[in-house]
């Protein structure tokens, strides 16, 4: 199946894009932003006790979640074992409904949030290693909040470019995921966020160019196997949950 994602991205228009947005952006050109950048997210930070409540009931069905290579198959150069697991809410156009609905406060917050993306708690297991990786499209921001950070904290942590960030409980992080990234959880627990790509706040005409791109993303073949993934998956989690009940 041809990535057209990768064809997005490598467009003159996409590259374009990217050289201009120290000019346009409105949050800067940076490694890492403020929360004061991005208003919505002190409702996350308040609230992170209501997430991880229902995170907690997720979490009851850690080992049936699905790894982040069934959902994108792609992402097996960087994640091949079980060690990344996911819960999707949203991804460029798709709600997983019935996850949301077992999530609704959850639900009900990223509702909120401009320009959301994609939205999916991520748990890595004890010991997972992410090796160096990076986004394609400077367009979008990545966005973590700590809802399960395990101790020692020097052993559960991301370098950025040439920083290394520690997550912290009800905390926000933000950063952008096109500079290298690599991520450790070298503890005995399990590391766990909710895990946001929110569109980059651009000024006119950069902001409709981004728009474009990613209402093209989201018609990719690769978000269309994502979704038919994700179903797949549901469906079985369903009679996983059945039995269970």
């Amino acid at each position: 199946m041809k990535d057209l994602v990768s064809e997005v991205i490598k467009t003159p228009v996409v590259k374009k894009l990217e050289s201009l947005v120290s000019k346009y952006s409105k949050v800067g050109d940076s490694l890492f932003f403020d929360n004061e950048q991005f208003p919505w997210a002190s409702e996350l930070e308040t609230n992170w006790l209501v997430i991880r409540k229902e995170l907690e009931q997720v979490l009851q069905h850690t080992h049936a979640l699905p790894n982040f290579q069934d959902i994108m198959p792609r992402q097996q150069r960087i994640s091949p074992d079980d060690g990344w697991k996911t819960y999707y809410f949203y991804a460029f156009g798709f709600t997983a409904k019935k996850n949301c609905e077992r999530c609704p406060e959850t639900w009900k917050l990223l509702q909120q949030i401009p320009g959301l993306k994609a939205a999916f708690f991520s748990i890595l297991a004890p010991g997972k290693h992410i090796p160096e990786h990076r986004g394609k499209h400077k367009g979008l921001i990545r966005y973590h909040l700590g809802l399960i950070v395990p101790e020692p904290r020097a052993a559960c942590r991301i370098r950025i470019g040439d920083r290394i960030a520690y997550w912290e409980e009800g905390k926000s992080l933000f950063f952008d995921d096109t500079f290298p990234h690599e991520v450790w959880n070298d503890t005995e627990g399990y590391r766990a966020v909710l895990f946001l790509d929110i569109a980059r706040p651009l000024r006119f005409p950069l902001s409709v160019v981004n728009w474009l791109v990613n209402q093209i993303l989201s018609l990719s073949p690769l978000v269309q196997e994502a979704k038919s993934n994700h179903k797949t998956w549901e469906n079985r989690f369903e009679k996983v949950l059945q039995e269970r009940g």
